[in-house]
């Protein structure tokens, strides 16, 4: 486990030692409400689109189980009659000149240009999804391609781009951890932001007393695909026999193999960092048994000469109260 790792895990669980930074996290904290404070009074500049954003983010670090929704808000929004488009900063990647942003994301696009979850959307989706750490200008992409509602996928903290809503999603395991902002916890802002915000989801049933009026949604698995031909399978049976090997690169390893054991998966798990660039050697075991993964990680995977590989595809579900409630503002956005 990396130093990182380690803090991370320490700031969920609310070691002791993390107190010895609170003076650092007074000045981090500072710095996070002057530069709100700066695009609401106008001294950074803010773009509105000419049509409806919606922006997907976390007030927490590690993973929460946002993208899934992001996937699921595409859908819906392309049956409700929408164009939607998806505007990524595209983590993990890069372009190879700064003049290939703003970068539309196909299938093709090399996940080292376009990062992981942007390509992974993209093939979970069919909506355009352009990639730039510049998200005004993403989107101003994604409008000239004939989007007329966009995604903003994590982009809570990125200010100059305006929104008309703004999702928070929040694991129900871990929550807010110790409460406490970088690098003293593990929040990117104070938990008053969530009073500013359209909605709260939680992913799961949260071990924490929930925000009033947060909804409650679920990542349910939905079918395994085969890495090597594409072949969708249904959850049951089993595309293979006996234990495999449980590979996950995500922000929060021990959900997908929680998924896996609740699927009667006999898995041995193997954890990597968030966003990690796999080898053929880190999924080679030398015994036979074929590796399940994220669909993340599959992204980054698929040019690796490997064996018998099984992605397991996950799809959001949310309340029917969330969605009745999103209904009415897309409707009054229209």
């Amino acid at each position: 486990m990396s130093l990182g790792e380690r803090w991370l895990q320490a700031a969920y669980q609310g070691s002791a030692w993390l107190r010895l930074l609170k003076p650092l996290e007074a000045l981090y904290r500072l710095v996070v409400a002057r530069r709100a404070d700066a695009y609401r009074d106008g001294r950074r500049d803010v773009w509105r689109a000419e049509v409806p954003v919606i922006v997907v983010g976390n007030v927490t670090l590690g993973g929460t189980g946002k993208s899934p929704l992001v996937a699921w808000l595409a859908r819906h929004l392309s049956e409700r009659g929408w164009r939607p488009g998806i505007v990524s900063r595209g983590y993990g990647g890069k372009a190879a000149r700064e003049t290939d942003h703003p970068l539309r994301v196909t299938l093709q696009t090399p996940i080292e240009q376009s990062g992981d979850e942007p390509r992974m959307l993209a093939r979970q989706t069919g909506v355009p999804v352009v990639v730039d750490p510049d998200r005004p200008r993403g989107a101003k992409a994604l409008c000239e391609l004939g989007c007329d509602i966009l995604l903003s996928d994590d982009g809570l903290q990125h200010l100059a781009l305006g929104r008309d809503i703004e999702l928070v999603v929040v694991d129900g395991r871990r929550g807010f951890g110790n409460g406490h902002c970088l690098p003293a916890g593990p929040l990117r802002e104070p938990l008053s932001r969530l009073s500013e915000v359209d909605a709260v989801l939680i992913n799961g049933e949260p071990a924490f007393t929930p925000p009033q009026g947060a909804w409650i949604f679920r990542l349910v698995p939905a079918r395994w695909r085969s890495l090597s031909d594409g072949v969708a399978r249904p959850l049951t049976p089993l595309p293979f026999g006996g234990p495999v090997h449980g590979v996950a690169g995500i922000g929060n390893p021990q959900r997908f193999f929680a998924t896996l054991e609740a699927l009667g998966v006999r898995a041995v798990p193997h954890a990597f960092p968030d966003h990690h660039r796999f080898t053929a050697q880190d999924l080679t075991f030398g015994d036979g048994l074929p590796v399940v993964m994220t669909a993340k990680d599959a992204e980054k995977c698929d040019l690796l000469a490997l064996g018998e590989v099984w992605v397991l595809e996950v799809e959001a579900e949310p309340s029917l109260d969330f969605v009745a409630w999103l209904d009415r503002r897309l409707a009054s956005l229209r």
